[in-house]
């Protein structure tokens, strides 16, 4: 039986890190499960995440009340295959070999719930995408699929 894929990890860095990368860390998360090992970080941490953020994460179904926004470091960069940046420019380290992709979102920094909605929408398609690419769901080998008694 051939080894399991290696779980692909990804990092998202924003300045704060209480808004768009949070909401990319908390959809991935939610969508791909254990598929894809999820990290998030900022080159200047806010003290909490964005409450706008979180209600409109929260009108989905995704909870991220006890998130705290964190530093980003030299070593999340280096643990992660992927990093995609949103907006925080130069202070992302960069290192041969890794991916990185950056993601040009409005950033809903002292915006309400209405302007986060869109924003918010537009995280979840691009990591249904990043995660088609990345982490597509396992499909039973043809052998083992049920036939169609139908």
């Amino acid at each position: 039986m051939p080894d399991a894929p290696r779980q692909p990890s990804v990092l998202f860095v924003c300045v704060h890190n209480a808004g768009r990368s949070q909401m990319a860390a908390a959809f991935l998360t939610h969508l791909a499960g254990d598929r894809v090992q999820v990290r998030s970080a900022g080159s200047a941490p806010a003290a909490t995440v964005n409450p706008a953020v979180a209600e409109a994460l929260a009108e989905v179904g995704i909870d991220i009340s006890a998130e705290v926004p964190k530093m980003l470091t030299t070593e999340a960069v280096e643990a992660s295959d992927v990093v995609i940046t949103m907006g925080c420019g130069d202070t992302c380290p960069v290192f041969p070999g890794k991916r990185y992709v950056d993601w040009q979102l409005p950033d809903p920094a002292g915006q309400g719930v209405a302007a986060v909605r869109p924003i918010r929408d537009e995280i979840e398609q691009r990591i249904r995408s990043l995660i088609t690419e990345i982490a597509p769901a396992v499909q039973p080998h043809p052998a083992l699929r049920q036939p169609d008694l139908g």
